[in-house]
């Protein structure tokens, strides 16, 4: 059986292994099935955001990747805001697809191994306005029908592992039905 040709490609990738906002871009980062980003502050099978340990250290970690849209940046620099790679600490910078439509279960095969499943929607807190003022008003914002709407990417979680580069293509696999995405 042959393999659908890549709907999307990565544009950068992205790694800290320090709790800070933004991540710096590499050449290359290693996803490690079950954990997340090697060498980056928020791998593991159990959360790693601080606020999400205060609550409940031993909940599963559904945030182990972040991607996120480059499409995004154009659309927030026509609104003033100047978003580069890494800057909202996305681990994966991607095109050509459309992250926030995807359903929750979905699989995206990054590269020639790697496989994350899509498990919802980025929530951002109120540091993201250090990088832009107002850019979380621009990001996570009620619509007219009276919906959060939530611009910042999607989170998952590595089912198996592999190093992953920019100009890699990605895969959409998606699951049997469709599930829309809630922040997780």
């Amino acid at each position: 059986m042959s393999q659908s040709p890549p709907a999307g490609q990565i544009v950068a990738v992205a790694r800290d292994d320090g709790h800070r906002f933004s991540k710096p871009t590499r050449t290359s980062i290693t996803l490690v099935a079950g954990y997340g980003v090697e060498g980056d502050a928020h791998a593991g099978a159990t959360v790693k955001h601080r606020s999400r340990v205060q609550r409940d250290a031993a909940a599963p970690n559904l945030r182990q990747v972040h991607l996120l849209h480059s499409e995004l940046f154009d659309e927030m620099a026509a609104r003033g805001h100047g978003i580069a790679p890494g800057a909202m600490g996305e681990n994966i910078t991607t095109v050509g697809i459309d992250l926030l439509g995807l359903s929750r279960g979905t699989r995206l095969a990054l590269g020639d191994d790697a496989v994350v499943e899509v498990t919802g929607l980025r929530n951002p807190c109120s540091q993201i306005n250090g990088l832009s003022k107002g850019l979380m008003k621009e990001l996570v914002y009620v619509d007219d029908q009276g919906d959060t709407v939530r611009l910042a990417g999607i989170m998952s979680i590595v089912v198996a592992g592999g190093e992953v580069r920019p100009g890699d293509g990605i895969r959409v696999i998606p699951p049997a039905a469709h599930v829309p995405l809630q922040a997780v």
